[in-house]
């Protein structure tokens, strides 16, 4: 890191909020050495991070939610991203604005909790009502105050700076969004989304949809390919923002759901419940503690890898 660049090999220079992705296929192009993704599975979040953060390297990424819902869009349905669950690296944040007006502040590509270590503070940390760390009473991971007047700003705790949109003007769409960058969402909003199968022309206009997608275009296409996968009428779509106390500032990671075929997408017929393995659509609403499945991206020689897997970030 000099003078606010990142170096990504080759002698490539790329600023901060250039797309990672860009960079990574800068890599691709200037070494030859493909991108080859992997995925990090672990009974413990933390642990599945720091993994898939150490495969990445500089050079790579973890992928957050827009970067597996385009995977999916452009994978066969046959492929392993369409039939599990996955974790994403993204972030969504309730916090307070200086005027007093309540948000939520997504983050993709890496936000307050972009390290293992932010994890693990908050699982150690006295779970006592007044404590600004821990967690919540349905395991929302605390923020303290400082922490939340920084993310409003686009400041990261690893020093990073994001650019940080409104959702009336993200909703419009941004031209070349960087891999990691903020979203406001007035808490208002969000919370009145229906949290439960909704149709599929609802969920294309869905607040909390479209800032998980990564804008109204890539949305429209992976639900149009979701929806035709079994001609399904319905989808999950979860949030907490009805249960929790907004005045508290925390953070909860989106997780994509899946199982093998895509089985009980309308959610009926989940004999295996609500759990990990059941094909809910996309949820913001579970715990901060529990397993993990990311997937990470990085230049590797393929041919001497052993795993090749065939979807592209």
């Amino acid at each position: 890191m000099v003078g606010g660049l990142v170096s990504v090999g080759a002698g490539m220079v790329v600023s901060p909020l250039m797309s990672r992705l860009a960079a990574a296929e800068g890599v691709k192009k200037a070494t030859g050495v493909k991108m080859q993704a992997a995925i990090f599975f672990e009974p413990h979040i933390p642990t599945a991070l720091k993994r898939a953060l150490e495969y990445a390297g500089d050079d790579g990424f973890v992928a957050s939610m827009p970067a597996l819902l385009h995977a999916r869009a452009n994978a066969s349905y046959n492929n392993i991203i369409w039939n599990t669950w996955f974790t994403s690296n993204s972030e969504e944040s309730v916090v307070t604005t200086p005027r007093g007006n309540r948000v939520v502040v997504a983050v993709h590509g890496g936000g307050i909790f972009a390290s293992p270590k932010r994890f693990e503070r908050s699982y150690h940390a006295e779970l006592d009502r007044s404590n600004t760390e821990g967690l919540t009473g349905q395991t929302a991971a605390k923020i303290a105050a400082q922490e939340a007047h920084d993310v409003l700003e686009g400041r990261l705790p690893d020093g990073s700076e994001i650019p940080v949109y409104p959702f009336n003007e993200f909703r419009r769409g941004i031209a070349d969004l960087p891999m990691r960058y903020g979203v406001i969402l007035d808490f208002e909003m969000a919370r009145k989304a229906k949290r439960g199968y909704e149709n599929f022309e609802a969920l294309k206009d869905e607040p909390n949809m479209i800032v998980r997608a990564g804008g109204v275009e890539p949305l429209v296409k992976y639900l149009d390919r979701f929806r035709a996968r079994h001609n399904t009428k319905l989808m999950g779509n979860w949030h907490p923002y009805n249960r929790i106390d907004p005045n508290q500032p925390q953070t909860r990671i989106p997780f994509l759901a899946g199982n093998k075929g895509g089985v009980g997408s309308e959610g009926k017929d989940q004999s295996l419940g609500w759990g990990y393995d059941a094909e809910y659509g996309m949820g913001g609403d579970a715990s901060m503690v529990g397993m993990a499945r990311y997937v990470a991206v990085a230049p590797r020689d393929v041919s001497m890898s052993l795993q090749n897997l065939d979807f592209e970030l």
